[in-house]
């Protein structure tokens, strides 16, 4: 045997006795860091596992409530979207609570329409887009008996030159203050939806047409001298 092949032999052993001292002091900690990582990826497998039986369960379950809504059965298809809206698994539990506001309003039931928007729209936990939906089918709600100052306080915000709802909230509160004779905010908030670039052909006909209402009914600052 050489030299060399003595002191790499020499070497090779002293590493084992430093490896076997190592394993005998802390092998059981090895063993239950090792154990730890299978059984916290098992759990995380499983949950994800959970998670995507209960959204299938839950996918299935809105578009069977959808059937039958769509087949006329108003009344099974309401408890179908409440059942699936209190289970509060994801998106579709928000798209059926959506559709149970609907449903209320659709039933003439404004109060608990409204009350159902209401929830959605302070919901935390829901999308801010989606909660300022609510804000606005709640409005729609209680467009012909609220004020346009109530109305405002409502939408508040919504009215932004870039916000999705903004020419929806100025309908809105043009119709409440036409209600209320308040022809000149009207006319403001309708002149804002129609000056709009990116206006529907639809929404911009109806704005000419309600603009046309309204100049008859505004007072020009000489004809008040």
């Amino acid at each position: 045997m050489s030299e060399e092949s003595l002191f790499r032999e020499v070497d090779e052993e002293v590493r084992r006795e430093q490896l076997a001292k190592i394993w005998q002091r802390y092998g059981n900690v090895f063993v239950g860091l090792s154990l730890g990582i299978v059984i916290a990826v098992a759990g995380i497998k499983g949950w994800q596992y959970w998670e995507r039986t209960q959204a299938e369960a839950a996918g299935s379950a809105y578009f069977a409530a959808v059937a039958l809504d769509e087949a006329k059965k108003s009344s099974q298809a309401l408890a179908a979207f409440a059942a699936l809206a209190k289970s509060g698994h994801g998106g579709y539990a928000v798209l059926a609570r959506f559709r149970v506001a609907a449903a209320l309003a659709g039933d003439g039931d404004s109060a608990a329409a409204l009350k159902a928007y209401d929830e959605l729209a302070g919901d935390a936990r829901i999308d801010q887009s989606l909660r300022d939906l609510a804000r606005v089918r709640a409005a729609y709600i209680v467009a012909d008996s609220a004020s346009a100052a109530d109305l405002a306080r409502r939408l508040a915000g919504l009215d932004a030159a870039d916000n999705p709802w903004r020419n929806a909230v100025n309908e809105i509160i043009a119709v409440a203050a036409y209600r209320a004779g308040d022809y000149v905010e009207a006319d403001r908030r309708m002149s804002a939806v129609l000056a709009d670039p990116a206006l529907t052909a639809g929404a911009r006909q109806r704005a000419q047409i309600f603009l046309q209402v309204l100049q008859p009914l505004i007072v020009k600052p000489s004809e008040t001298q």
